[in-house]
């Protein structure tokens, strides 16, 4: 030990300079280089950006930073006009209102479905449904959206030829709005219902058996295998998934809210979040700072709900919060 620190202590030893520290893991450097320019270049670059939130932007010719930094500044202008607008409280209602009720069943059905598929041990069933419940996953928004716009059409649609052949009135679906809430629900319940499952089926599936084993010496039945086994053992992970799908609670997923109910007027009040907001503002009267004033909103509201969310985690739980 002192030889030791007789060593550490020694000015007469030869430091390691940091070129020579480079040189010597240039093959890790090397490795992370790729990822590392596209963060910065698809990330970090483009928060310079958010300066437009603060500005009446005003776009030249000279080229966007240019534009971006001689436009006149108005301080909280944007974000005052955004909240003033009748649009507000609607988008407000809709985002948050929908992402709690994706929150609970999202988090309920990947946990439910990954632990009874941990219980499988028919591996060729086990990976019929596996398939089955992924499928959904891999299909993107806009098919999706033609398939439901051939049951819902109110010419061509099968549920309206359905109605037709009863002698019934067809429903204009693309003009019903209280139909769509329940609709957005299922639709985005059914996408991830798989994928979001993943992440806890294997977790299961990783718990040592002779957990299981004891608990049969014990007597314990499959729900109490379960209960006292299988969810405390997935609790850190199930945790850690609450956590950063609260910071996305101002997020949500653009295809399911605007390509799917193919972006019809009267269904606006019911389909309308932050992201469609944007987008609209955007596509229609380009007004460029509002629209970067809602998407910052968005970004530093996530950061918030994130740290609150990890700081509660963590006074109830410490081995459990993300830091």
């Amino acid at each position: 030990m002192q030889g030791q620190m007789v060593l550490q202590e020694n000015p007469s030893l030869p430091k390691i300079g940091f070129f020579k520290k480079l040189y010597d893991n240039r093959i890790f450097l090397l490795l992370v280089t790729p990822g590392t320019l596209f963060l910065i270049i698809f990330f970090y670059i483009p928060v310079i950006a958010n300066l437009v939130a603060f500005q009446d932007f005003q776009y030249s010719d000279a080229g966007f930073w240019y534009s971006l930094f001689h436009s006149p500044f108005v301080g909280l202008k944007n974000f005052k006009f955004f909240f003033a607008s009748a649009d507000f409280w609607i988008v407000l209602r809709n985002t948050v209102g929908y992402n709690l009720i994706f929150l609970g069943l999202n988090f309920f059905f990947a946990i439910f479905f990954g632990v009874v598929m941990s219980q499988l041990r028919n591996r060729r069933l086990l990976k019929v449904y596996q398939t089955s419940m992924l499928f959904p996953y891999f299909i993107s928004w806009p098919i999706m959206a033609a398939f439901l716009y051939a049951f819902l059409s109110t010419d061509k649609g099968v549920i309206n030829h359905l109605i037709q052949s009863m002698n019934g009135t067809p429903i204009d679906f693309y003009n019903t709005p209280g139909i769509w809430p329940l609709l957005i629900i299922f639709l985005g319940v059914w996408k991830g219902i798989g994928y979001n499952s993943i992440l806890y089926f294997a977790t299961a599936m990783g718990i040592d058996p002779a957990y299981y084993d004891a608990a049969m010496m014990d007597g314990a039945n499959k729900w109490q295998q379960i209960k006292h086994v299988t969810l405390p053992h997935i609790l850190p992970v199930a945790t850690l998934m609450l956590i950063l799908n609260i910071g996305g609670m101002f997020r949500t997923d653009i295809g399911l809210f605007y390509i799917v109910p193919k972006a019809s007027a009267p269904l606006i009040n019911v389909t309308q979040t932050f992201d469609t907001y944007i987008y609209r503002a955007l596509s229609t009267s380009s007004d460029l700072g509002m629209s970067t004033a809602a998407g910052l909103m968005q970004s530093l509201v996530g950061v918030l709900l994130i740290l609150g969310s990890n700081a509660i985690v963590r006074k109830l739980q410490p081995e459990s919060s993300l830091f």
